[in-house]
């Protein structure tokens, strides 16, 4: 090739003690371009990234900008040549505002110690109408959504005059709509002499914005495809190694199961309006909507989370009142919350005090002392049953790739024996062959009785798994389907009714088939 290329990583290497993550990888971008980086978790695609932002050091390789070499020394000695990274996870503040977040460490100051509020603020200003984001610079970023926040993250990122700019599951938290607006964004930056990295889980999407996609599998380097000329179960195969499932559809559907949960004119202050509805042993009853439909509002009321204003709970053929998660969890019935990051795991302890967290009194204690032992056992249990990938039941959870830290998840609240499972986006932010684990799991479950409620935003995923699906808007359920009557036409139309609307009666109603 003529063109220089404007990045080029060649034979690059890194391993950790106990594990390789990288072994003669190789990758290249041209100028002007979206590559796709895509693998399984562990592949070592953030490993890499890592690496280019001078995060870690690499033990071998070769790293050239512009075709001239170079060793990434920091992330500011990165950023300082032109190579900018948005992170999975956002590295923000919430107690400062936008501007604040954007120009952190560069702040324009009147000479002294104090920064000059109005000039941080035009600057910020500038940069956002420039990128075309609706965004106040003065707002608190805590007050933010989360794809706004992510909005946030872009905008600091290209304040750097970025010629590189990685972008690390950038929509894992984005409805369609916000998706379509980040994929402007990245259009709108790519120039002759800008290019991106994208790395994402999300299959679709790689069609939309990439023009080729370079594929990792267990720390190596696979091949680099044309995104047009190749379908996504080629790109899938070369990721896994194997061919998987893509048109697959509900299993054990059954009309005859009995209610073990039923819910009766539950509502909250903030949203949810007089939702109803009954979950059967052994099924998999699907919510989905829009975001901001009340979803995960409808888990978290039912778990206690958040304080209810009306509404009725009976479990097993018994009334009961649920007001806090503890309750919940004596009850037998576990959430596994959206961000297992913050709500759902303890990152700094190892796998098997997070499976037994939730057991601690019930199971592991005598008197006032912790049965480490049975820990371990039940820990070792876990792991085996559930195919968590880990070195050992001392590792710390962090270390863990995303589908195995959802499977420690899934392992705490079975070790408590709960018969109702809420999941609440189970595969957000893990890729195609642990999504598939995932499923096979959940399958399995409910084979053996247990009840699960699945929330996710991925219609595909809800059409794949659900027996039922229920559908929200606007803090009300406008429609269930069953699942020989759920396509993602039906389902958008439930999804998009106005808040105004009676809620249909019939089936064909409820699908807008009538």
């Amino acid at each position: 090739m003529t063109d220089t290329l404007l990045l080029e990583l060649e034979g690059v290497s890194k391993g950790f003690p106990g594990v390789q993550a990288l072994t003669d990888v190789r990758l290249d971008l041209r100028p002007g371009e979206v590559l796709a980086l895509v693998g399984e978790n562990g592949a070592g695609k953030s490993t890499l990234m890592k690496l280019l932002s001078g995060i870690h050091a690499a033990d071998a390789g070769h790293f050239r900008l512009g075709g001239v070499d170079f060793t990434p020394e920091s992330p500011r000695h990165a950023e300082s040549l032109g190579i900018s990274i948005i992170h999975q996870e956002f590295n923000l503040m919430p107690d400062l505002t936008v501007a604040q977040n954007i120009y952190i460490g560069r702040e324009p100051r009147t000479g002294g110690f104090f920064t000059r509020d109005r000039a941080l603020n035009r600057a910020a200003g500038q940069l956002l109408d420039r990128l075309g984001l609706a965004l106040d610079p003065r707002a608190l970023v805590g007050s933010l959504t989360v794809a706004k926040q992510q909005m946030v993250e872009i905008a600091k990122a290209l304040s750097h005059e970025a010629r590189v700019l990685v972008m690390d599951e950038p929509t894992a938290a984005l409805n369609d709509t916000e998706v379509e607006v980040l994929h402007g964004l990245i259009r709108r930056f790519v120039s002759p002499s800008t290019g991106v990295i994208y790395i994402s889980h999300r299959m679709d999407e790689l069609k939309a914005i990439s023009q080729r996609i370079t594929v990792l599998r267990d720390g190596s380097y696979v091949g680099t495809v044309g995104t047009a000329a190749t379908s996504m179960p080629e790109v899938i195969s070369m990721m896994v190694g194997r061919t998987i499932q893509t048109h697959a559809r509900p299993e054990n559907v059954r009309d005859d199961r009995e209610t073990l949960l039923s819910v009766q004119g539950l509502s909250t202050k903030a949203l949810l309006q007089d939702v109803s509805f009954e979950l059967r042993r052994g099924e998999i009853l699907g919510f989905a909507g829009l975001m901001g439909a009340g979803r995960t509002e409808v888990a978290r009321a039912l778990v206690g989370a958040d304080p209810v204003t009306a509404g009725t709970f009976t479990l097993r053929g018994r009334s009961v009142r649920i007001g806090n998660p503890a309750t919940a969890a004596e009850l037998g019935i576990g959430y596994l919350s959206e961000d297992r990051k913050q709500l759902g795991l303890m990152l700094e302890q190892s796998v098997q005090t997070n499976i037994a967290l939730s057991s601690l009194s019930d199971r592991f204690s005598r008197g006032p002392f912790v049965d480490d032992r049975a820990i371990a056992a039940a820990a070792t249990r876990s792991v085996e049953a559930l195919g968590i990938k880990t070195p050992s039941i001392r590792q710390e959870v962090r270390n863990l790739s995303g589908g195995n830290q959802q499977k420690v998840v899934i392992a705490k609240w079975l070790t408590k024996d709960c018969d109702v499972l809420i999941f609440d986006e189970p595969t957000r932010g893990i890729d195609v062959g642990a999504k598939e684990e995932i499923y096979r799991l959940l399958n399995d479950l409910a084979a053996q009785g247990k009840s699960i409620i699945m929330i996710s935003s991925e219609l595909p995923e809800v059409l794949r798994m659900a027996h039922r699906v229920l559908v929200m808007s606007a803090g009300r359920i406008t429609g269930e389907l069953s699942h020989d009557e759920a396509t993602q036409e039906s389902v958008m139309h439930l999804a998009t009714l106005p808040t105004h609307s009676p809620v249909p009666d019939s089936t064909a109603d409820k699908a807008g088939l009538a």
